[in-house]
């Protein structure tokens, strides 16, 4: 086995600059908890942890080291970074104002394209993070039922609230008394979980696919998705999607349009605003009441420019075709890495939706192979992420693409040396 060091991807023959980074990260360390905490310290070594710059699929890092990036933020940027029609957009509002006493007009104008757009929604609702809107989907549901418990799939993410949060640091029992696991896509561990909450089922909470960090993506079977409708109006629960990380990149509307699935609430963020911090909590009429009752604010939850650029990154993915324009290149993109890794004798994993790519390396349980390659593609100018889905941008050109995998054609090799120079046991 190799070794796990995140150093290691330093055994190529290509250097990058990363002097100001680690200098940086130094300085950080002493006047921030951790430096760089949470997603942004989620990579190797290898990765920079300053930027400078961005434009369309390019980032370029505070040590002026240019990269395509398929990362997109974790997701936010949809169309490329600084999008002359966004930033137009965001700049109009801008000149008149962002924060006021209440929300501009553009608060009518997104909740009015989200409800066209999306089926199941008949209103909507405004905030700012991910966190905040499953949290308000999660609130909703127990004012709509006088409820307590949620379900949520065992290993998924939701956010960084007590209720949802990876960590337990902090965290009482109490915050989590209410929360109640299943498998994805698994209906018998469903009804398990129906079953412990008994009368007192508000909700459950599903990914429109799993994309947990680490395990192979999976897509939901059509059977499961209809279960989980199912077995809520069985009980007279709300069923939740959390559409912040795949939302917009699958499909128009709701990423379970194709399973003729409707949910009652989703969440929304991320690529919401191509960048600009705007998330939503979208639902079904019967549930206006309880969302009017619940009490859900924010000193910065009015601002107009995030929501002038979210109501033209609408706009944009529309004319372009947003969701089969990233398929097409997602799919490039996914065959170009198979293509590559068999002619260098290495096996992938490559699975969930091609727009929201998940690349892992057979065998590879401590993530080493994943670290050196994607090491390596850092310094050949690729960023990538040895264990988290990546995201596809419309500036992802099939130009672009195919200029990714030129470049990491050498990352293969380079992996290709190292894995031949650590012996028998380094082989995968």
């Amino acid at each position: 086995m190799l070794p796990s060091d995140d150093r290691t991807w330093e055994n190529n023959d290509v250097t990058r600059r990363r002097e100001n980074s680690e200098r940086l990260e130094a300085a950080a360390k002493l006047v921030v908890p951790g430096g760089v905490y949470g997603h942004g310290a989620l990579t190797t070594r290898a990765h920079p942890r300053f930027f400078e710059s961005g434009t369309g699929a390019h980032v370029t890092d505070v040590d002026g080291n240019e990269l395509i990036d398929f990362m997109c933020g974790y997701g936010p940027n949809l169309l490329g970074m600084g999008h002359p029609r966004v930033e137009a957009a965001a700049e109009r509002q801008r000149r008149k104002g962002d924060c006021f006493s209440g929300p501009t007009a553009r608060w009518v104008e997104l909740a009015e394209a989200l409800v066209e757009r999306i089926g199941h929604a008949d209103w909507a609702m405004f905030t700012k993070n991910g966190t905040d809107a499953t949290t308000l989907c999660t609130t909703i549901a127990r004012a709509a039922t006088g409820r307590r418990k949620i379900l949520v799939a065992r290993g998924a993410y939701h956010g960084a609230a007590p209720w949802c949060t990876p960590s337990d640091a902090g965290v009482p029992a109490e915050d989590r008394a209410h929360l109640l696991h299943y498998r994805y896509n698994d209906l018998e561990s469903v009804a398990e979980a129906v079953a412990r909450a008994g009368d007192d089922l508000a909700g459950i909470m599903v990914s429109p696919f799993r994309h947990d960090t680490f395990v192979d993506q999976e897509l939901p079977t059509t059977e499961f998705a209809r279960g989980l409708r199912r077995a809520c109006d069985r009980a007279g629960a709300v069923l939740m999607i959390d559409e912040v990380r795949a939302g917009l990149r699958l499909a128009r509307g709701g990423s379970w349009e194709r399973l003729s699935v409707d949910p009652d609430l989703s969440a929304w963020g991320k690529a919401l605003g191509n960048g600009y911090a705007i998330s939503a909590v979208v639902g079904r009429e019967d549930l206006r009441d309880a969302a009017r009752r619940v009490y859900a604010t924010g000193s910065f939850w009015y601002g107009g420019v995030a929501m002038a650029a979210a109501c033209e990154t609408l706009a944009v993915a529309d004319e372009i075709g947003l969701p089969e324009m990233l398929t097409a290149t997602g799919q490039q993109f996914r065959a170009g890495l198979e293509e590559l890794a068999t002619a260098n004798g290495f096996s992938l994993r490559q699975t969930g939706p091609p727009q929201l790519p998940m690349v892992l390396f057979e065998g590879d349980t401590d993530f080493s192979l994943g670290k050196f390659f994607t090491g390596d593609a850092i310094d050949r100018g690729v960023y990538m992420h040895p264990y988290h889905n990546m995201f596809l941008s419309a500036a992802h050109t099939p130009a672009i693409v195919a200029e990714a995998l030129e470049r990491l054609s050498g990352s293969f090799e380079s992996l290709r040396r190292y894995v031949d120079a650590a012996g028998p046991e380094g082989s995968r």
